[in-house]
């Protein structure tokens, strides 16, 4: 079975946190991470203001799991994630990811797996 794994960069500009897609088609402002996005690349990136990610729709050695627990695609856009853990400590981060999460992704994914590129 192949796992699609990609990786993709988070920047702090000015203390905000956007995703590095030179390809959008909308405005910087979409790709900003908030309502609980940013407090977990604050966390993942442990002071840095860059972070790589490896995100996969499938489970890969070493990844932790956003699990989707509402999904507002028919109203606001997006969904709310949560991250149980990481790396061991008990987290319960919740966070909404809008619909840039679909031009990732293709869709909503029920889990989105990610890893912190050493």
């Amino acid at each position: 079975m192949t796992t699609d794994i990609n990786t993709y960069k988070f920047v702090k500009e000015t203390g905000r946190w956007y995703i590095d897609l030179p390809d959008w088609p909308g405005v910087k402002a979409d790709l900003e991470m908030v309502e609980g996005a940013d407090i977990m690349l604050d966390y993942v990136g442990e002071g840095s203001d860059v972070v790589e990610l490896m995100l996969s729709e499938t489970l890969f050695d070493g990844s932790s799991t956003l699990k989707l627990i509402e999904d507002y695609a028919e109203h606001v856009g997006g969904g709310i994630y949560l991250l149980d853990e990481y790396n061991g400590v008990t987290l319960n981060q919740q966070m909404w990811l809008c619909d840039v999460t679909k031009y990732v992704f293709g869709g909503l994914p029920e889990s989105i797996y990610f890893r912190k590129v050493s």
